[in-house]
């Protein structure tokens, strides 16, 4: 054995010899050939720019500068039939020497000389439609069909660590922009400079704005990005801000989608994007300061959030993708919880929980946005509540969709009243209906009024008529009905669109009496709390609201409350309503407006509203509201015989869609429809 040890080391120094050959060789190989290479990479990426993209890829002139660094000149991407996508004047780049021996491709540095991004979509297309294709129809077949469904967690990892890798811990970028043309209107976003060195983040951005062409500008403005960043670590801490001490506005989208908004600053912070066990968490921060947005949908007024932060945890599995728990989002001071997760298979499922720890009430009302909640400036309150909303949908079992709503109070008291003063409904008041925006004529809602009808004086099966169709459960419910609302999101998922509401009377009358008709998500979010308060302080009896409701609701062309209804269709008083007749009042509260096209020639109600009558009555039948009896003479062919006759027009024999409808749960498909 000890005679074998100079032949093994006479050979171990051979193989090293060897190796040190093939070594320099490459090293030699590489100096050689490297620019050759590099070209034929070049000419790879311009072949394949022509035949998927329909496009040509030039560089002018490539180089090695160094060992590691690539220096190009003048590269052009412009797709045939259209304006160049991008340009740039020079480039300067280098690979890691040390992980590319493992193929893993990571940038040393990024210098880049005055170049643009130019995206056009104009009347002769887009400039980028050539790069989106759509995705092969068999591989979207077995997507649906849950076949080759890849691991989200793996695939998130990677497809961020490709990216966070590809950004070098050196950048260096000047006068570089982003050019973006839809049709008349310009942006452009001119990066003067950008700088990533050393884990410190700075850069300068001019925003300008111009219509019709790029001399005519309308608006101009110089943000500031600054802060800590770190690819490698997947960490970072960034702020973005105006130059001056005005609000950062984004351009573009009040012309496109008449929306306004800004901020004065926004701060992202990464914690950290970890995986475990196949499971990937991204975590960390967001948070703005005086975030503003204005749009008609939205609110009447601008909307401003003085404060708001986001901690988030994002959880991604092999099938799923969540919000954990520990998230917690915070609005001025009102603080809450959030729970999310879609899963895709075994079941397709998407559930969340929303919970509001303990909140004094002055807390959660001071913290409502400015020009959300107009009705509550100047609102006082005592006390505080805790509110929980669970949600659970499974696409395989619709109908066991869970929908939960549960909120505790500890002497919670309104003190003070805002604009919308709630007691004003046990006295006597006017009421201004609004109609298109416009105050119509004002309604006296008082017993000296002569076309007020106090409730005992109204007829039984008009209170019974209009209860059925729009909130059969209005003495006993607090002002919402869980299982109406869970009713109206299995059918509003079904059907892929908004087709049906869950307004209850409490609601319909605090939109009338405090509120406007705006559909705006200012409106419907008021509408909630009011009914809320009202309903849940005892602020107003029942019979009070019910009373109310009936004698100011629109039931035909100027035509409001339902002294003036019995007199407009039937030259009576409220209190000799026949059923039929108090059954066809109450099912055009829709859409009072087009009554007459319910309708025939012959003047009488066309035969499927008799039909409604019929379904009507058989549903009171069975929850005992009304007996066999009282239905017999039931009959739709009755005379109109008010001021309403001469607006009866002959038609067609069709319905509009705002007709009433009974569902397979026996709930009416009527009312509010928001």
């Amino acid at each position: 054995m000890i005679k074998r040890l100079p032949s093994i080391k006479k050979l171990l120094i051979t193989l090293a010899k060897i190796a040190g050959v093939f070594f320099i060789l490459g090293i030699v190989s590489y100096f050689s050939f490297r620019n050759l290479i590099l070209h034929k990479v070049i000419e790879k990426i311009s072949e394949k720019s022509a035949r998927e993209f329909d496009a040509v890829f030039t560089v002018k002139e490539a180089s090695f500068t160094g060992i590691s660094t690539i220096e190009l000149h003048q590269i052009s991407l412009k797709p045939k039939q259209h304006d160049s996508l991008l340009y740039v004047n020079k480039l300067i780049t280098g690979v890691q020497p040390l992980y590319a021996l493992f193929l893993d491709i990571r940038l040393s540095k990024l210098e880049l000389h005055s170049g643009y991004i130019n995206i056009i979509n104009n009347d002769n297309g887009s400039n980028l439609s050539g790069f989106f294709k759509g995705k092969d129809t068999t591989v979207k077949a077995q997507e649906k069909n849950g076949e080759q469904q890849s691991n989200l967690a793996k695939k998130g990892y990677q497809l961020i660590s490709k990216v966070l890798n590809f950004i070098p811990d050196d950048v260096q970028l000047h006068n570089v922009a982003l050019r973006f043309q839809d049709q008349k209107q310009f942006v452009v976003f001119q990066m003067q400079q950008f700088t990533l060195t050393d884990n410190q983040l700075k850069s300068s951005i001019h925003v300008m704005e111009a219509k019709d062409s790029l001399s005519n500008i309308c608006f101009i403005q110089d943000w500031l990005i600054k802060g800590y960043a770190n690819p490698g670590k997947r960490k970072a801490d960034v702020s973005f801000f105006n130059t001056d001490t005005g609000k950062v506005l984004l351009p573009y989208v009040k012309e496109k989608f008449n929306l306004s908004t800004g901020f004065d600053s926004i701060r992202l912070k990464l914690d950290g994007v970890v995986i475990n066990d196949g499971v990937l968490n991204i975590s960390g921060l967001a948070s703005t300061v005086n975030f503003l947005v204005s749009h008609p949908k939205i609110s009447g007024k601008e909307v401003v959030v003085e404060h708001a932060e986001f901690k988030y945890d994002f959880v991604i599995g092999a099938n799923f993708i969540g919000m954990d728990s520990s998230s917690w989002f915070t609005l001025n001071k009102i603080k809450v919880q959030p729970f999310a997760k879609y899963q895709r298979g075994p079941d397709t499922t998407v559930q969340f929980c929303v919970v509001i720890p303990k909140t004094t009430a002055q807390d959660f009302i001071s913290s409502l946005p400015e020009g959300l909640f107009n009705h509550f400036k100047g609102m006082e309150a005592e006390g505080s509540f805790t509110y929980r909303l669970d949600f659970l949908y499974n696409e395989n079992r619709p109908k066991d969709l869970v929908f939960e709503s549960s909120l505790q109070k500890e002497g919670l008291r309104i003190i003070k009243y805002g604009e919308a003063n709630l007691s004003k409904l046990n006295s006597d008041f006017v009421y201004h209906p609004i109609e298109n925006g416009r105050p119509q004529r004002a309604i006296e809602v008082s017993y000296t009024s002569p076309t007020f009808v106090p409730l005992d004086m109204i007829s039984p099966w008009l209170k019974k008529s209009v209860l059925t169709t729009e909130d059969p459960s209005f003495f006993y419910h607090r002002g919402f009905i869980d299982e109406a609302f869970r009713q109206s999101i299995i059918k509003n998922i079904r059907k892929k669109k908004f087709a049906r509401g869950a307004s209850t009377i409490s609601m319909q009358l605090i939109k009338n009496v405090f509120l406007t008709r705006e559909k705006t998500l200012s409106r419907k979010l008021e509408e909630i709390l009011l009914v809320y308060i009202l309903e849940n302080n005892r602020l107003s009896s029942k019979e009070r609201m019910f009373e109310v409701y009936l004698n100011i609701i629109e039931w035909g062309p100027n035509v409001y409350g339902i002294g003036e209804a019995a007199r407009f269709y039937f030259n009576k008083s409220a209190n000799e309503l026949t059923l039929s007749e108090a059954l066809f009042l109450a099912v055009i509260i829709p859409s009072p407006k087009k009554f007459m096209w319910r309708f025939g020639k012959d003047g009488y109600l066309k035969d499927h509203v008799g039909r409604h009558f019929h379904s009507l009555a058989g549903l009171m039948i069975r929850r005992n509201v009304l007996s066999t009896e009282d239905t017999i003479g039931l009959n739709h062919r009755f005379p109109i015989i008010g001021p309403a006759k001469s607006f009866i027009k002959i038609t067609a024999d069709t319905l509009p869609n705002d007709t009433i409808i009974i569902d397979e749960n026996g709930l009416i498909l009527s009312g509010d429809e928001e």
